[in-house]
């Protein structure tokens, strides 16, 4: 990228009512950003859904001068910048429409070949949460998937951390610019950040982490991963709006399971009734949903005590499950002679219970 393409694609970044959107569909119609502002205003407005009122002050001399400005930022700190059609672009970030036109890095961030997680949940990490998180990576660690979160504090900086002490790059997502960190606390852990992964963020230097920051750069963490697990939430909070957007992209999400009247388990519990997330009891839950069909060494096998564990409409569901194989809700509700909510309620308890598994698709089959 020349320095003026990227002065440009500044520039449309610091235009107010351009957003990533309709930057795009500029860049789209005149084949690059620099071009966007070689063009002339009257063939610009001609651009469906492109009027005068979105592009009101596009060649105000300040965001020329405000670009000219960052671009000094981002050289004189060895800022890296992925422009949303170059090769080192996240990859699934590409395909959301959303997406930011430009990234800023810093770091040692390699995604090429790498699968990508995104681990979010609450600020008020629970002992449960903090064990469930750091048992997980370990178990995920020999496919060495790269591990993405939010630097918050709870379960975000757990999942950095315990990525990091298995050796498994982790990149922060951050609502502000590069040249600050937030919590000021996570300092101490920004240089093992850059050694093994680092941060992104389409913020500029002069962005401050105000809340509307967080919400925006929720879509990053979403969008850039294959999946969004969430740990541990309220009934409402961040994390939930991450496992929207990523629901929204088309992306598969997990949740980990709590007991019902757990304040911090409620947003995963709904996660799950809703159909929104996969119920995630292990790493083999995650590899086996996203067909990426290695197995873990050293995984704890588990033996269950099946029909001990199973009242009568279960025992009657499994043994129907485990003779025809895998069956969708309204066949099991139709063989079983039961009504659907009996068997959606049986079904979602034996899945607690780690006695069966959902597929893609609405099947369910016995583990």
């Amino acid at each position: 990228m020349t320095n003026n393409e990227l002065i440009a694609l500044l520039r449309l970044q610091n235009v107010p009512k351009i957003g990533d959107i309709t930057a795009k569909k500029l860049i789209a119609h005149c084949g690059s950003a620099e071009a966007v502002f070689l063009d002339k205003l009257q063939h610009l407005k001609k651009i469906e859904g492109i009027g005068s009122f979105v592009l009101r002050g596009l060649h105000d001399r300040e965001h020329l001068e405000a670009a000219e400005a960052e671009m000094v930022f981002i050289r004189e700190n060895d800022i890296a910048c992925s422009y949303f059609m170059d090769a080192d672009y996240p990859l699934y970030l590409k395909h959301c429409l959303d997406g930011p036109i430009l990234l800023f890095k810093k770091g040692h961030i390699d995604l090429e070949g790498h699968r990508i997680i995104s681990i979010v949940g609450t600020r008020n990490v629970t002992s449960y949460g903090m064990s469930f998180c750091e048992e997980f990576l370990e178990q995920l660690a020999p496919l060495n998937p790269i591990i993405v979160s939010g630097y918050a504090y709870g379960i975000d900086i757990c999942a950095h951390k315990t990525a990091i002490k298995h050796g498994l790059q982790t990149i922060g997502c951050l609502a502000h610019g590069l040249n600050q960190t937030y919590p000021q606390s996570h300092v101490k852990y920004n240089r093992d950040m850059e050694k093994n992964g680092g941060f992104i963020t389409d913020f500029w230097s002069s962005s401050k982490p105000d809340r509307e920051n967080f919400l925006r750069r929720n879509r990053i963490i979403a969008g850039m991963s294959e999946a969004t697990v969430v740990i541990e939430s309220a009934e409402k909070g961040g994390s939930l709006v991450t496992a929207d957007i990523a629901h929204s992209y088309n992306r598969d999400v997990f949740a980990v399971p709590g007991r019902a009247h757990d304040t911090y388990s409620l947003g995963c519990n709904n996660l799950i009734k809703q159909q929104k997330a996969h119920m995630l009891t292990s790493a083999a839950d995650l590899i086996y949903m996203l067909g990426w069909d290695l197995e873990l060494p050293k995984m704890k096998s588990v033996q269950k005590e099946l029909f001990v564990a199973l009242d009568g409409f279960e025992k009657l569901i499994y043994g129907y499950l485990q003779k025809k194989g895998k069956q969708q809700l309204d066949s099991i509700s139709l063989e079983c002679e039961l009504p659907i909510y009996r068997v959606s309620s049986s079904l979602l308890n034996m899945e607690m219970k780690g006695v069966i598994r959902p597929l893609p698709g609405k099947l369910f089959e016995v583990i």
